[in-house]
C-alpha cells in the first residue's frame, strides 16, 4: 500500500488510514510529497509522528522522500 502525504500534512485521517493499512498487510509506504515541504527534517518528523501514533510494534526507515513502516511480527512463547 503506498500512501501519499501531500500538501495538507499529516491529518487523522491520514493516521487512521496507516492503522487500517496494517489490519491486512505488513508494510507500507509513505510518499511525502513536494507540496508537503520536501526536505530530509520534515520526512524525518513525519515518521516520527507515524511512529509515536502506531506505538512500539513499528518500524520505520526513509529512502529519499519516502517513509517505509514495517509492523513486527510476534514471537511465538515457548510453554
Amino acid at each position: 500500500m503506498i500512501i501519499n502525504i501531500g500538501k495538507n500534512g499529516l491529518k487523522d485521517g491520514v493516521l487512521t488510514l496507516i492503522k487500517n493499512g496494517f489490519k491486512d498487510r505488513e508494510t507500507i509506504k509513505i510518499s511525502v510529497l513536494k507540496a508537503a515541504g520536501h526536505t530530509k527534517e520534515n520526512v524525518t518528523e513525519i515518521s516520527n509522528k507515524i511512529l509515536q501514533t502506531l506505538g512500539d510494534k513499528y518500524l520505520s526507515r526513509i529512502i529519499g522522500f519516502t517513509i517505509v513502516i514495517k509492523k513486527l511480527k510476534k514471537k511465538n512463547k515457548k510453554l
